[in-house]
């Protein structure tokens, strides 16, 4: 039976059995894993608590056919307590794993894994915004997959803008001459909101006005939804204000 070792996140558990536990991951060089952590929910096990949501760790799993499973786990990044324990940042963050499951599989690229730590621990240390880290995340994690968005020049023929009609199905904005009915109208500001937090630039998006971080948010969700199948069940949850 294969031995090999990783890092990698944990996203969700769930219970099997009396006391062993499935655990997802995104791993940096394995892309997504599910393995069985065998015995964690007894009071006595050693390493149940760095099997939680949000925890970043060094794990060591038995290849099986159809459930990996885990024989040993370092703990790289405790997360999970600084995030639970406010409801804002719990509530952004489980959007965020819930991405990262539904954007990644076996073969995902360690950018995903990348993103999502650095998402992670921008969240637990309080670094930006919890709106601004969550839509700035879901923007690179999109592109990261292959559905980068455009917020300058026009998605359908090129031309330089920026643009202020935003079409989803095109995947950015269009000029006025592709301007389809219906298109969603955005102010240059949130245009350029959206262009900092796709490139990371903070500089920009920390001192974004209220009002224009929420017509962004907007953007970020709908074009989310869109790309993701199924859509994010715990989007609906997060606290924005």
């Amino acid at each position: 039976m294969p031995l090999y070792k990783d890092e990698a996140v944990v996203l969700r558990t769930h219970k099997l059995g009396e006391a062993d536990r499935i655990v997802t991951m995104l791993s940096r060089y394995h892309g997504q894993i599910r393995g069985v952590a065998k015995g964690v929910r007894r009071t006595a096990s050693k390493f149940g608590a760095r099997l939680e949501p949000f925890m970043v760790v060094e794990v060591q799993l038995y290849e099986g056919r159809g459930l990996d499973t885990i024989n040993q786990v370092e703990t790289i990044s405790a997360y999970g307590r600084e995030i639970i324990d406010d409801y804002r940042t719990y509530t952004t963050a489980t959007a965020m794993v819930e991405t990262a499951e539904k954007l990644t599989g076996d073969d995902s690229s360690p950018q995903q894994y990348l993103l999502l730590v650095g998402a992670l621990r921008a969240l637990a240390n309080q670094e930006h915004d919890a709106s601004l880290v969550l839509d700035s995340y879901l923007l690179r994690a999109l592109a990261i997959a292959g559905w980068a968005p455009n917020f300058n020049d026009c998605s359908r023929c090129g031309e330089p803008g920026p643009h202020q009609a935003f079409v989803m199905q095109l995947g950015g904005v269009v000029c006025r001459e592709c301007r389809p009915a219906g298109a969603a109208v955005i102010d240059p500001l949130t245009g350029e909101l959206l262009g900092a937090l796709l490139s990371g630039d903070w500089q920009v998006a920390d001192v974004a006005a209220e009002p224009i971080r929420a017509s962004a948010s907007g953007i970020v969700a709908a074009y989310s939804q869109w790309h993701i199948e199924r859509g994010l069940k715990s989007l609906q949850h997060v606290e924005r204000q």
